[in-house]
């Protein structure tokens, strides 16, 4: 009857506890581990400079963030300008500023100072920093220049050579100068040395340790970071950086003012020369033209026009008066009444001609009306009239050509003054070009002026845009490296290394070492994991003198997963075979025979390794047949080759003597004689046959057995063993072929514990596993 596998319900594991249950075994192993590099991070940390985070904050005149320069200054530094934060971020890590800074700092040539275990910085400790004339000069590293400082001579000592202080010296390395060292603090015991390394190489190692950031993005703040060992040095890296960055957009400012200055000056002689070109061009213009205002000149041109008009007029009425005048004197019948004014006549004695002629004709004309013609009165009166007559046309016509002469002049002048009047436009166009650039050429003198001025107190009141609202401060406790990351990084790597050493040496065999390698391999059912017994000679463990429980309990569960207990169990013919020598099928033959013994069966063991029998030496017994007499002679009976042992109810087959044709004999004898026989006097046969490699004595067995037991050595057994098991049994079938996993080693450094997911082999199984066909203890 084919043996039973469990069917087992098995409960899931979480990841915490398949790793416990993975390397816990080996629990002193990784506290060797976690000694070892904890030990190895301490030494670290006491050879490695602890670095330190030295930081400062500067802030920026942002437009876009609010501004912090007062009115009255921003109003002379007319050539300040508002800075975006992200810009000013980029200038100060530009390499141009942190080249300055390496020069000043002479940090291409870094002073140690050596100590048995490792060198470090010197830069508080040396009395003298190094400085070269043409620091681009080094294109490789040079690591170490010792020298010795001569504190009573002032003077440095390299390769037997002495050199003066502060001093431009020519050396095998160049063109340098050794200064007094102003960061100087405590002097050390210790050789010092410098080494020289290109500027280049300087400058990208700062720009490593530099951060420049913005504090947020709303402010205005940027926060800058170094990392140094020395926090002195960090501190005035910070503090350079910032002054040339200063000092930088100082400079800026000072040669635009500067050019715009030298350019103002150079406007201002231009344009003084062309107002004066102007000036003189005006001159001539009202020289040449006679003009002084042309707008008063016309207005007085147009108000002469005026007055010649007037007179004009006046005297062509006085004209028409004169004109009266005469037609009145020289009519013969002048009449009363109709007499010409003569309130328009200007000349006083004309008037008065006129007054007494006007007054003799209305007298003579009264007595003409009283007095009779004849009368001397009226003949006096008439005579006088008659001579006043030529008197007054005499000056009348005196009169009238005076006032042509006038009229005359005044057309003449009338005439002169529109003339000049016609001339003005054209004069007032010249002149009102020559006075538009007149007019430019002043504005732009006056502006020139001011944007002199303006520029003089620019340059004299240029403040940079940033200032420091916290200055470089170093950190209290170093950044790196860091004590609870290397402790961590310790337990990390030993828990690493512990695994990948436990899981190397038990991934990378080709030896059976768990259970799940065997059940990868094969389709056999497990039924028994027996332990591996110490001791250099194999003995039973199933005995009243040895106290191995553990080992006893597990041949129990052999015999129970084989069915043995069963009273009417027809599987009473058991082969066990392994795939080469030293697996331990002897031992588990012996084991299992004395364990169904002690359940009261009747048991024979047949030891049918031919080859290399072993079960008699067992027990200590003498025999001189076994079953090679039997199958070589035929008339040899069986009951002479049966053997008691000190179990009453176990007996012995042995094997004989050698033989060299063990295969032969097995497959001319007549077998089944000898199993019939056998199997009539005792409950159960136990064969303890050759391994199947490279021998088919268990192939020629398995025919007469009900079942086959396949040993298999814990950390011995080869996986390609067990591969050819089942690649065999396609061709030559053993009959119901069950695995015993044999010989498991506790696992790690455990001393016990072989299952419970700790050792190789045994697997735990819960309450609630079930068999088919029936309850079975919890550790199979």
């Amino acid at each position: 009857m084919e043996a039973k596998r469990p069917i087992i319900l098995k409960k899931e594991k979480g990841v915490v506890e398949r790793f416990i249950y993975s390397y816990l075994p080996y629990w002193p192993l990784f506290a060797l581990l976690l000694v070892v590099f904890l030990v190895a991070g301490s030494f670290y940390l006491y050879l490695t400079k602890p670095i330190y985070e030295i930081s400062a904050d500067i802030l920026i005149k942002d437009e876009k963030k609010g501004a912090d320069e007062s009115k009255i200054l921003d109003a002379l530094n007319i050539y300040s300008s508002n800075k975006i934060v992200e810009n000013e971020i980029e200038v100060i890590q530009s390499k141009e500023l942190l080249k300055k800074v390496v020069n000043s700092l002479s940090l291409y040539a870094p002073v140690f100072e050596a100590t048995p275990i490792a060198s470090y910085s010197a830069f508080t400790s040396s009395p003298v920093t190094v400085e070269l004339a043409d620091p681009d000069m080094i294109v490789e590293v040079v690591e170490r220049i010792d020298f010795t400082y001569n504190k009573i001579k002032k003077t440095i000592d390299i390769a037997g050579k002495s050199y003066p202080l502060d001093q431009w010296v020519t050396t095998s390395f160049g063109t340098a100068k050794f200064n007094i060292n102003r960061y100087f603090k405590t002097a050390t015991t210790n050789n010092l040395y410098f080494s020289l390394v290109p500027p280049k190489q300087a400058l990208n190692s700062l720009i490593l340790n530099l951060n420049v950031s913005p504090i947020n993005k709303l402010s205005s703040v940027i926060h800058l970071t170094i990392k140094d060992e020395v926090t002195q040095r960090g501190k005035e890296i910070l503090n350079l950086l910032i002054s040339e960055y200063n000092q930088a957009a100082i400079n800026d400012k000072n040669l635009l003012t500067s050019n715009t200055l030298s350019f103002v000056e150079t406007r201002i002689k231009y344009v003084v020369r062309e107002l004066d070109s102007i000036e003189n061009q005006l001159r001539k213009f009202k020289t040449d033209k006679g003009v002084v205002d042309i707008s008063e000149q016309g207005r007085l041109y147009l108000q002469n026009v005026g007055d010649n008009d007037r007179k004009m007029t006046e005297v062509n009425m006085e004209m028409a008066m004169l004109n009266e005048v005469e037609k009145y004197v020289q009519a013969k019948d002048s009449q009363i009444g109709i007499v010409p004014s003569i309130a328009g006549l200007k000349d006083p004695l004309l008037a008065q001609l006129l007054q007494r002629y006007y007054d003799a004709q209305m007298q003579y004309e009264r007595l003409r009306k009283t007095i009779p013609g004849g009368n001397p009165i009226m003949f006096s009166l008439r005579n006088e009239i008659d001579k006043m007559k030529p008197t007054i046309l005499e000056n009348i016509q005196n009169q009238r050509v005076s006032m042509q002469a006038s009229k005359s002049n005044l057309s003449a002048s009338t005439g002169t003054y529109n003339s000049m009047l016609h001339s003005i436009p054209g004069k007032e166009r010249d002149l009102l070009n020559i006075s538009r650039q007149q007019t430019i050429k002043n504005a732009a003198y006056s502006f020139l002026l001011q944007k002199r001025e303006e520029t003089a107190l620019a340059n004299a009141a240029t403040v940079a845009d940033s200032r420091i609202i916290d200055h470089p401060e170093a950190s209290f406790l170093p950044v790196s490296p860091k004590v609870w990351l290397i402790f961590l990084g310790a337990f990390a790597l030993s828990m690493i290394s512990g695994v990948i050493f436990i899981s190397g040496k038990e991934l990378l065999t080709n030896k059976i070492l768990f259970r799940t390698d065997i059940e990868a391999i094969t389709n056999a059912p497990i039924v028994a994991e027996v332990i591996n017994v110490k001791g250099k000679k194999k003995s039973f463990i199933i005995n009243n003198t040895i106290k191995e429980a553990a080992s006893i309990e597990q041949f129990r569960h052999l015999r129970a997963n084989l069915g043995l207990n069963n009273r009417q169990l027809e599987n009473k013919k058991i082969l066990v075979t392994s795939s080469v020598a030293s697996e331990g099928k002897t031992f588990i033959s012996n084991n299992l025979a004395l364990s169904i013994a002690n359940s009261g069966r009747k048991v024979v063991l047949i030891d049918f390794d031919l080859r290399n029998p072993k079960t008699t030496g067992w027990y200590k017994k003498s025999v001189d047949r076994g079953i090679a007499d039997f199958l070589e002679r035929s008339e040899q009976k069986i009951e002479d080759i049966i053997y008691t042992t000190d179990h009453p109810k176990l007996f012995l087959i042995p094997a004989g003597k050698s033989r060299s044709n063990p295969t032969e004999l097995l497959l001319n004898a007549d077998l089944s004689k000898l199993f019939d026989y056998l199997i009539n006097i005792f409950d159960f046969i136990i064969i303890d046959s050759s391994p199947i490699d490279p021998v088919t004595d268990a192939y020629i067995l398995s025919e007469y057995c009900n079942s086959t037991l396949f040993v298999v050595r814990h950390d011995f057994t080869t996986k390609a063993m067990v591969e050819l098991l089942d690649a065999s049994n396609k061709v030559n079938a053993l009959r119901h072929v069950s695995i015993v996993f044999n010989g498991i080693k506790p696992r790690g450094f455990l001393k016990k514990g072989y299952g419970s997911g700790f050792g190789y082999g045994l697997k735990k199984v819960y309450s609630d596993s079930v068999y088919e066909g029936q309850s079975t203890n919890s550790n199979v």
